[in-house]
């Protein structure tokens, strides 16, 4: 749960719940080789604020952030 601003709420101590675990955003650069569990292995070709562009041999994608199932090797 988010509040209208984008940001969580505060977790509480006396909270019996976990607090939520922030997820990690990889960090890509050209060159790097990478695999998606979709197109299979490919090289990143680009990069910008919000996206990559990955050859994967038969076609380019770009991939927007937080990169959903695309990982270093």
């Amino acid at each position: 749960m988010t509040t209208p601003s984008g940001r969580r709420p505060k977790h509480l101590p006396s909270s019996p719940f976990k607090p939520a675990v922030e997820p990690v955003v990889e960090v890509f650069e050209v060159g790097d080789r990478v695999t998606h569990d979709i197109y299979g292995l490919g090289q990143v070709t680009h990069l910008d604020s919000h996206a990559v562009t990955v050859d994967f041999g038969s076609k380019a994608v770009r991939i927007a952030h937080p990169y959903p199932k695309l990982h270093h090797l």
